[in-house]
């Protein structure tokens, strides 16, 4: 049993509303629109993700995401959105709060990634500014870390704006586009406790 745990997954997982967006669980139909994104921004993605397995972009492959994403949620490890611009509800990119880890620690992995054409223009930075009260309140975590590649300055520019604060640097922390890359790192606490 989850300690903490604050929801229950066999009700709808309600959507959080930022300004402009809103994050929403992901879900079968919307394998086309998440592929033809992806599709169009894996030039864009590749230097800050790791390699794509050669059927990511299938139908199969989206299926099988969305059934690791929900026994991911049902055990409170992992809470995966999508990030949608409240105009038009038109998906722009995705975040993760991953490993996440209770008892003492109360803590999460933040991770991101946003569609080319949407880049630069605030939506994660949005985005992530309305996950933070979920995070802290609704999942009462007490620490959100997240990390990049050193050169990834938009990556550093949005952390920064959303309150993170440089912890550190990790050599060969993760393996991005086939190489073991540095990371900087990042952590925001609940500043309520």
């Amino acid at each position: 049993m989850a300690f903490f745990r604050t929801t229950g997954y066999l009700e709808p997982f309600p959507s959080i509303r930022g300004e402009g967006v809103f994050l929403r669980v992901p879900n079968q139909s919307d394998y086309v629109e998440w592929a033809e994104l992806r599709g169009a921004s894996r030039e864009f993605l590749v230097p800050w993700e790791p390699i794509w397995p050669l059927d990511d972009l299938t139908k199969a492959s989206f299926r099988r995401r969305l059934r690791r994403y929900a026994e991911e949620l049902r055990a409170d490890q992992s809470y995966a959105f999508f990030v949608c611009r409240t105009d038009d509800g038109a998906l722009v990119g995705g975040l993760t709060l991953a490993n996440i880890r209770r008892g003492v620690a109360q803590s999460a992995t933040l991770g991101y990634w946003m569609g080319a054409p949407y880049a630069g223009q605030g939506y994660m930075t949005k985005a992530v500014r309305a996950l933070i009260p979920f995070s802290f309140e609704t999942l009462r975590l007490h620490r959100l870390e997240a990390a990049c590649i050193p050169t990834n300055e938009a990556s550093i520019r949005l952390l920064r704006k959303c309150g993170f604060v440089q912890e550190g640097y990790a050599k060969q922390y993760l393996c991005i586009n086939g190489v073991w890359q540095d990371h900087l790192l990042f952590a925001r606490v609940n500043a309520a406790e």
